[in-house]
């Protein structure tokens, strides 16, 4: 479904941080254009 896209990725401090959002898409094919880690509080 992702193999071959660019994704941004957008993760929370205090929920699921951004380098294991980017691991899971780079399994599933995509390609990390951009990762962040923000705290929203």
């Amino acid at each position: 479904m992702f193999k071959g896209k660019k994704v941004i990725i957008i993760g929370e401090r205090d929920g699921v941080p951004g380098p294991a959002i980017a691991r899971c898409m780079m399994a599933a094919g995509a390609e990390v254009a951009f990762m962040t880690t923000e705290c929203f509080v």
